[in-house]
């Protein structure tokens, strides 16, 4: 099994939202071409920063291969919809579970302090965003991002429309947390000079 195969895999999620539209045939040879075409892909950007690459090879990556196999088959608003009801598939019941775990006293206040740390490891420079981080207040975190990998390889390749889908990921993981209030203006993904982030307590 290749390595393009492993990451589709982590992917079944996706596959389920083909087999609910689409004929099971026809989902299972597309499936494999979407494969086929993240291999491409991937051997394209294999040169790219190992912290890149957790958000390309796990995120962007798949869904555009899915995407636009899809869509070269049954168009542009089909494979939207896919990748986007996937999409909320799979990020709804980590809102839901994230929103159990807020209801544990002294959870929301451990949740904001722990988003800064944990935003510079995974949102930082070394993984393809720049950053501007506000100076701290207690109970809130703040920052934007003003450059996007999301943004840049679906521009690349082709599906600049599905950054959108990631941006609304967050609205659907964060935004109805106890105790908790998630606010934002705009994205990139979505024509913004930037995506502000503000989470703070209630």
């Amino acid at each position: 099994m290749n390595k393009a195969e492993k990451i589709m895999r982590k992917k079944a999620f996706i596959k389920a939202e083909m087999d609910k539209t689409l004929p099971k045939v026809q989902s299972d040879a597309l499936w494999q071409q979407a494969a086929d075409k993240l291999s491409d892909i991937l051997k394209r950007y294999e040169s790219l920063p190992k912290g890149v690459h957790t958000h390309t090879d796990n995120f962007i990556f798949p869904s555009a291969a899915v995407y636009l196999t899809v869509k070269e088959a049954f168009g542009k608003e089909k494979a939207y919809e896919i990748i986007e009801n996937a999409a909320v598939s799979n990020t709804l019941p980590l809102g839901k579970k994230l929103a159990r775990l807020m209801k544990i006293p002294g959870m929301n206040s451990l949740f904001v302090k722990v988003w800064d740390p944990l935003t510079r490891k995974m949102f930082g420079t070394d993984n393809g965003f720049k950053n501007v981080f506000y100076p701290k207040k207690k109970g809130e975190f703040r920052m934007d991002i003003i450059a996007c990998p999301y943004c840049r390889y679906f521009g690349e390749l082709g599906c600049p429309e599905l950054t959108k889908i990631y941006c609304d990921n967050d609205e659907r993981t964060y935004g109805n947390l106890p105790g908790l209030k998630f606010e934002r203006t705009g994205t990139l993904g979505k024509g913004a000079d930037r995506c502000d982030f503000c989470i703070r307590k209630v």
